[in-house]
This record gives C-alpha cells, sequence and structure tokens, in this order.
C-alpha cells in the first residue's frame, strides 16, 4: 500500500544477471474455505445498486506465508489467477466453483518469493511492497511503494525471475508519498480511447489541489493526470470495463466507525493528459457488510457475458482481519 524512493528512466533497460541459480522454492498450500452467501449481515438481499452479489470465500491456511494479497488479475476468465502480496511473494491458483457457477475454494494455490537480480529470494519488505498488477501476452507489471517503481517480470509460475524491465511513470518522484504509491496498474481496452495504454493511480499522492496524481505511461496520449479525492477514501485497485471507464475500488479506515469500501466508475474520456478524473459512487459498504481490507479488484466477462467483479482483501497477516474473496454481476443501468 506505500512507498518513497524512484528512478526515473528516460529508457528502457534490461536487467541481466551473471550466472544462472535455482528457481525460488515454491510453497503449495491447501486453503480452507467458508462459502459467503450473505452479503450484507443478517440479510438475504443480493442487489446493491447496479451490483448483485453472486458468493464469495473466507479463506484460511496453515501456510506460514499465507495472507497479505494485495492484488490479483484472472489468467483464464474466473479461473486461474496470478497475483502479489505486499510481503514480496507471487501467488497463483484456481477459483473453484459449484454447478450453478459460485465461487467455492481455491485450488492449486501456491506461493514464492519474489528475487533478486542473482535469483535469491528478497526479504526486506521496503524493497518487495508490491500492490498494483496487471497482466497481458505473458507479462506481468507491477507496481511497487516505498521503493516506488513499475517493473516487468516474465510469468513462469515455476520460475518467477527477477525484473527484466523497469517503467518511466513519469510522476516525479518527490510526488510520491511513502506509503501511497501505485495501488492500480492496469491496461485500458484495446479498441477504447486509449488504445490499450497502461494507466497507473496512486493511493494517496495528492497534488497541491488535494487530488491524486495518476498516469497515462504509453501510447500518443501519455501523460499525467488526477483522480478527484472524495472525503477520506484511498484508492486500492483498478480495473477498466469493456467499454473503457475505469473501476475503481476505495477504502477508509477510522477507530470509531472500522473499514469501509466503495467502487467508483470513472468515464473513459475524463482520462486524459492533464485533466481531472472523476466519476460517481456505485457502491459504499461498511461493517454491517461482510467486507475488510480490501485491496484487490479484477474484471472478467462470464460466459454467458456478464461482467463480473472480484475483490480480495489483505489481512496483513493479522488475526484480527481475514482473507476474503468476493464476486458480484455489474448491471448496465
Amino acid at each position: 500500500m506505500i512507498g518513497s524512493f524512484f528512478a526515473a528512466l528516460t529508457c528502457l533497460q534490461p536487467f541481466t544477471s551473471s550466472f544462472a541459480a535455482d528457481p525460488a522454492p515454491i510453497e503449495q498450500m491447501e486453503i480452507s474455505s467458508r462459502t459467503i452467501t450473505q452479503f450484507r449481515i443478517g440479510r438475504d438481499e443480493t442487489r446493491f445498486g447496479p451490483l448483485e452479489f453472486v458468493g464469495g470465500l473466507e479463506m484460511t491456511s496453515s501456510g506460514r506465508d499465507f495472507g497479505a494479497l494485495s492484488a490479483f488479475r484472472f489468467l483464464k476468465p474466473g479461473s486461474d489467477f496470478i497475483g502479489v502480496a505486499d510481503t514480496g511473494f507471487w501467488f497463483f491458483g484456481k477459483v473453484e466453483r459449484d454447478d450453478a457457477g459460485r465461487p467455492v475454494g481455491f485450488g492449486d494455490f501456491r506461493m514464492v518469493q519474489m528475487v533478486d537480480t542473482a535469483g535469491q529470494p528478497i526479504t526486506k519488505k521496503e524493497l518487495v511492497d508490491a500492490e498494483g498488477l496487471d497482466v497481458k501476452d505473458g507479462i506481468a507489471t507491477v507496481g511497487f511503494e516505498r521503493d516506488h517503481r513499475l517493473s516487468q517480470f516474465r510469468i513462469d509460475p515455476d520460475n518467477m525471475k527477477a525484473p527484466f524491465r523497469e517503467l518511466d511513470f513519469l510522476i516525479p518522484k518527490w510526488e510520491l508519498r511513502k506509503n501511497r504509491g501505485f495501488e492500480t496498474v492496469t491496461r485500458a481496452p484495446a479498441g477504447g480511447q486509449r488504445k490499450g495504454a497502461l494507466v497507473v493511480v496512486s493511493e494517496k499522492s495528492l497534488d497541491k489541489a488535494g487530488n491524486i496524481f495518476a498516469a497515462i505511461i504509453e501510447g500518443p496520449d501519455k501523460g499525467i493526470f488526477t483522480v478527484k479525492r472524495i472525503g477520506e477514501f484511498d484508492i486500492t485497485d483498478g480495473a477498466f470495463l469493456p467499454g473503457g471507464d475505469l473501476l475503481l475500488l476505495e477504502r477508509s479506515y477510522g477507530l470509531a466507525e472500522g473499514v469501509k469500501m466503495r467502487l467508483r466508475r470513472i468515464p473513459g474520456e475524463t482520462i486524459a493528459k492533464g485533466k481531472v478524473a472523476d466519476g460517481p459512487v456505485l457502491f459504499e459498504a461498511d461493517m454491517s457488510y461482510l467486507i475488510d481490507n480490501m485491496e484487490g479488484l479484477d474484471v472478467w466477462q462470464r460466459a454467458d457475458g456478464a461482467t463480473i467483479v472480484s475483490l480480495i482483501s489483505d489481512d496483513n497477516h493479522s488475526i484480527l482481519q481475514r482473507n476474503l474473496y468476493l464476486e458480484f454481476m455489474l448491471h448496465d443501468e
């Protein structure tokens, strides 16, 4: 969720290593899941504005490193996924479903530690505080905090190596707050206004007007923009919808009211160099709903054409928090 150093690159420099190393150990984990049938605690309603609750999971594991899940993307819609934990781990798995298509568990789940160019596991959190993730054509682009950077990796679940490239994210390094870096790393639809460009949004790095720094970092329209901040919510992830709008996941926390989550829909035409992007709140939930520290979001198309929004939470390896997976159908209304 957070970071503090960045060296802007004017060109892309590949990482090289003078010798090969054995792959980092892969930790296979059994995930125990309790299915969630009521999103609002004690009530059977399934419709929440344009969102329809499909189902969810509360997950635990005896695996020592399980948790801190901060971002994920589906490699196969609604099935195989890749993710990053902010403790410096990759995770892989598959959503298992019942005959009605509702999630019932995580299968084939494993975690592997991120490594340096010599293939050695990186143990310093400030170097591997991974928060945002995008995947395309076998390449994972990861947003890191503390040591602010955007790094690209070749996806090989059996042998995840060091990044092969660092990307220039355009925003001046002094504008990124220590623990408020790139929570959102996502790619616009190829056929839309931004023509498949990579877009990044910070959690809470604010300009002088109090808006949140963001950037289009590729293509002819690349440049810095901001997202209007509304209330005390910070951005924890985002993904583009098929039509080109950006769906943002936001979170707030206070000692009195506890944790809250919110989803906002940002019209695609407001995402442009020099503009302040803004859009309506689709839904807001507090502790009367089954939520936790909601950190990760992905959007995918079901076989019947429905747009599905999937969310995960980060338990911070705390006994007071939970690892949740939630699914909603988004109705265009």
